[in-house]
């Protein structure tokens, strides 16, 4: 089952014996674990038939005696444990998952890494229970994933819009979908989401920030690249210098593929690139701007001051001095 389908049963209080969420992607487990909290008791049934554990500070045969507790004045119990990664002897709980109580709703939120499939507990939740797995958003797929979630809760996006908040938070769906429910109280439901929105209400600046320092370089606009540079050393929590050199490094990339590659239509490049057809245009500009050894040349460059940027080779230099320089020999 996917995400939708476990959360529309829960809302309808159809309820498992066992959810066993594991996973690199937290956002999923939070969302599926939230709606359990919300639909599996009423208000008023809480204090005596809920328990939240974290993995971290909690004993397993404790859990097991919670979940095998009677319901008091409810139909049901629900026994939650967070973070249970950090749970020692998680592999106790396989004879709870063998005989688990009709009467309890038991909750397993693994987050940040997948759970061993092999193990026995593993194979005791799938069989007596629901185990999802939640992986993490390849980047490719973070545009559709954006224009998904804005449409669910009734707005449009521009693709530019969409393409700051993913260059500015990366592909953590938790921070994301946070800052797009910031907007979704602050503007009108059928408002079409523009940069303006983003820079007034999430603070992303539309003209300062790493997508259009690349742009900046891909067509070799020194004076445009400068100003932003200029703007990152005023405002150094902008955006991190590795971010910067990452997102270089992805568009010179994908520019010596374009140079390489024998299907050179909008869409066969955008499937190749893995990029929206809208970027594919600017992508073919860049490339007829820098020719193969230019592009090897940034390449090693931007290798250079990675490694600078971790310290490796760099005594004293600031990101704000390494970032000057690297820009001024990646247009040069």
């Amino acid at each position: 089952m996917d995400h939708k389908a476990i959360i529309k049963s829960i809302k309808e209080r159809n309820f498992e014996r066992i959810y066993f969420l594991h996973g690199e992607e937290p956002f999923y487990i939070d969302l599926i674990t939230n709606a359990i909290i919300e639909y599996a008791l009423e208000e008023n049934e809480k204090d005596f038939n809920q328990s939240i554990f974290y993995g971290k500070d909690s004993d397993v045969q404790a859990i097991i005696a919670d979940a095998k507790g009677f319901p008091m004045m409810a139909s049901r119990r629900v026994v939650i444990i967070k973070e249970a990664q950090d749970l020692k002897k998680i592999e106790e709980l396989e004879s709870y998952f063998n005989n688990a109580s009709d009467q309890t709703v038991f909750v397993v939120n693994y987050k940040y890494k997948k759970f061993d499939s092999r193990k026995k507990v593993f194979k005791a939740a799938s069989k007596n229970g629901i185990v999802f797995q939640s992986a993490k958003i390849p980047e490719y797929k973070l545009l559709d994933w954006i224009n998904m979630f804005v449409k669910e809760k009734g707005f449009a996006i521009k693709p530019k819009a969409a393409m700051l908040i993913m260059e500015f938070l990366g592909n953590d769906l938790s921070k994301i979908s946070k800052e797009l429910e910031k907007l979704e109280i602050l503007i009108e439901k059928g408002t079409t989401i523009n940069e303006e929105h983003i820079e007034e209400n999430i603070g992303i600046s539309k003209d300062y920030n790493s997508f259009e320092l690349v742009n900046a370089i891909g067509m070799r606009d020194v004076s445009k690249a400068n100003k932003i540079v200029d703007y990152f050393n005023h405002n150094p929590k902008a955006t991190p210098l590795i971010v910067v050199i990452s997102n270089l490094f992805n568009h010179f990339q994908k520019l010596m593929k374009i140079h390489f590659l024998e299907n050179k239509s909008r869409e066969g490049l955008a499937s190749v690139l893995r990029v929206p057809p809208f970027v594919v245009g600017e992508l073919q500009k860049s490339a007829r701007i820098y020719n193969p050894k230019k592009i090897a040349a940034n390449i090693a460059i931007l290798h250079e001051y990675d490694l600078k940027a971790k310290g490796i080779g760099n005594a004293s230099a600031k990101d704000g001095e390494l970032l000057k320089e690297m820009i001024y020999r990646l247009m040069h």
